[in-house]
């Protein structure tokens, strides 16, 4: 995207609010730049005035920043627009994903979604987060994700301990850790937030 029409965008969906008016989650341009709050604290330290302690995400190359606001301070958020889109397919380093009111394609950077991608799977609602309509600036996948395991080594009879773990590959070709008493063609949940078993799937 050219710099005239990024400006355009900001210029369109940015309004101007106080520091109080931040909440983790939110969009803002800092800097020039524009990044998502990740952490919002509010502190009082003893006589000194209160302000907020902010962490921050920039969205273009994922680095994190800190910064501390006053509570009255001028702060830039940005109007974002979060649409639910249908996972096609994975093209490149994209995933083709369609709006199912529209039936109009979107490609999102697969690294949107981090380690999450590779347990992805076809029309799966995902979560994408628009400035303008058209440009995405970030996506949420769903919190869980139910998949067969195509290979494991075999599971020990009558283990059931859940504190010790083996690798476990999932349908996708992806690789996760299991409890031992996990089996070949066993169906599982796995949180895509933290990329973890959950349980085993009935």
């Amino acid at each position: 995207m050219d710099k005239k029409r990024e400006c355009f965008i900001f210029a369109k969906n940015i309004y101007m609010a106080t520091a109080s008016d931040l909440s983790v989650g939110m969009f803002i341009k800092f800097n020039g730049e524009l990044v998502q709050i990740t952490e919002f604290i509010h502190r009082t330290p003893g006589n000194l005035r209160a302000f907020y302690q902010v962490k921050m995400k920039n969205v273009k190359n994922g680095k994190s920043a800190e910064n501390r606001f006053n509570t009255g301070e001028k702060v830039e958020i940005v109007r974002v627009e979060v649409r639910e889109l249908n996972y096609l397919y994975k093209d490149g380093t994209d995933l083709i994903c369609m709006d199912n009111e529209s039936f109009e394609q979107y490609n999102i950077p697969e690294a949107f979604f981090g380690n999450a991608s590779a347990f992805m799977i076809e029309n799966m609602t995902i979560l994408v987060s628009f400035v303008d309509g058209e440009t995405p600036i970030g996506a949420t996948p769903p919190t869980h994700v139910d998949l067969e395991v195509v290979y494991t080594e075999p599971g020990e009879r009558g283990n059931t301990a859940t504190n010790t773990l083996k690798p476990a590959t999932v349908s996708t070709g992806a690789s996760v850790m299991v409890p031992l008493f996990v089996n070949t063609n066993d169906k599982i949940k796995i949180d895509l937030r933290t990329i973890e078993y959950v349980e085993r799937v009935k």
